[in-house]
């Protein structure tokens, strides 16, 4: 009888434990899941979406001038690349001689559909991040964009999404990321366009 009791007792105590367990888990659970959903402020979406915009894998395709930018150091293109009439190199010497719409993890030559330089209207080196900001926004310098238009870019856009699949170098080393999430930078993309894009002062 002692020892029927003494089972019933441990799978009494057991079966208590395990709710206590759940219970603790799921409100952790919720309690994550309602962190994950709060929203930023426009100023901390900024923040985020201008880290990833200034990292060295934008900012090589939007030099000063018309030769590329490449490497983690941003040294100018090797074997004279320009950028030519189109932002897609010269005439027998295009971008896609090389890059094409992969990264060629055998050789290091990175690669994403539509390769090549922005726009000249486009050149961030250089400038502070309200200045990279403005250009962005203004449809005189980004090729007659709206918000939406801005937004879909930059959250759908192959070669921007690039910077987060970036492969090898040509030693074979992977190549950095940008410091904030794809994920997270697709949010706070869509909640500063959402806020009106504005560019807090004081910044930068």
């Amino acid at each position: 009888m002692k020892n029927g009791k003494s089972s019933h007792l441990t799978l009494s105590s057991l079966i208590v434990i395990g709710i206590l367990i759940l219970g603790h888990l799921t409100a952790g659970n919720r309690e994550l899941d309602t962190d994950t959903k709060k929203s930023q402020s426009p100023t901390e979406s900024y923040n985020k979406v201008m880290a990833v915009l200034t990292h060295t894998r934008c900012m090589n395709c939007h030099p000063s001038g018309d030769v590329p930018r490449q490497g983690e150091d941003a040294h100018l293109h090797y074997f004279d690349v320009e950028r030519g009439p189109e932002g897609q190199g010269l005439t027998g010497y295009t971008c896609n001689t090389c890059h094409q719409k992969e990264n060629n993890n055998y050789s290091g030559v990175p690669g994403a559909p539509h390769w090549g330089l922005a726009p000249s209207s486009m050149a961030w080196e250089g400038k502070s991040e309200t200045e990279i900001a403005t250009q962005i926004l203004d449809p005189e310098r980004n090729g007659g964009k709206n918000l939406k238009e801005i937004e879909k870019h930059l959250t759908e856009d192959e070669l921007v999404l690039w910077a987060w699949e970036p492969g090898v170098n040509a030693e074979g080393v992977l190549r950095e990321i940008p410091p904030v999430s794809k994920q997270e930078f697709i949010v706070a993309v869509k909640e500063w366009i959402a806020a009106g894009a504005p560019i807090p002062s004081g910044q930068n």
